[in-house]
C-alpha cells in the first residue's frame, strides 16, 4: 500500500513525524498537491465518513494520503478533499510529546499507523511507529 504525505512545510522539520518517516523510506512525501493520487483514501479529521476495514481495498489500489498541515489551515485544502475519498479516524488520544493526552490531535505518523491498524496491517502500523521513542505507547 502506497503511503503519501502532502507536506505544506509549516512545521519544524526536526520535530515533524512525516519528515522522519520519509527519511526512513517508509512514506512518499510530496510538496505539490497536484502530485497526490486521485481517488485515494484521505485522512481528514473533518470527513463525514469514518475509516473502516472496507476502505483497505481502495487504499491498496489508490493509496493512503495524510496531510501534514497546520490544524488551523486544514480546511483551506478543499481542492485536495474533492479529488479523494476523505475518511476520519475514530476517537484516539495522541501519544506524541507535542500533543500528549489530547484527543483527536494525532501526529501524521500516529494517523497513518492508526489507519493501517484499522485496515488490519498491524505489522506495518507498528513499523511506522517504531522509529519514535513514544511509538510503543
Amino acid at each position: 500500500m502506497r503511503l503519501v504525505v502532502y507536506n505544506a512545510r509549516e512545521c519544524d522539520p526536526k520535530r515533524c513525524t512525516a519528515v522522519r518517516l520519509h527519511r526512513a523510506g517508509k512514506i512518499q512525501m510530496t510538496y505539490k498537491r497536484e502530485e497526490l493520487p486521485s481517488k485515494a483514501i484521505l485522512l481528514d479529521p473533518f470527513a463525514q465518513k469514518a475509516i473502516s476495514r472496507a476502505d483497505a481495498t481502495i487504499a491498496e489500489k489508490r493509496g493512503l494520503v495524510a496531510l501534514d498541515v497546520s490544524w488551523n489551515k486544514i480546511r483551506k485544502i478543499e481542492s485536495v478533499r474533492r479529488k479523494m475519498e476523505p475518511r476520519s479516524l475514530p476517537y484516539l488520544v495522541a501519544s506524541n510529546p507535542t500533543h500528549y493526552g489530547r484527543p483527536t490531535t494525532l501526529s501524521t505518523a500516529e494517523a497513518l499507523a492508526a489507519a493501517l491498524f484499522i485496515f488490519g496491517d498491524r505489522e506495518r502500523a507498528r513499523d511506522i511507529l517504531a522509529g519514535f521513542k513514544w511509538g510503543p505507547t
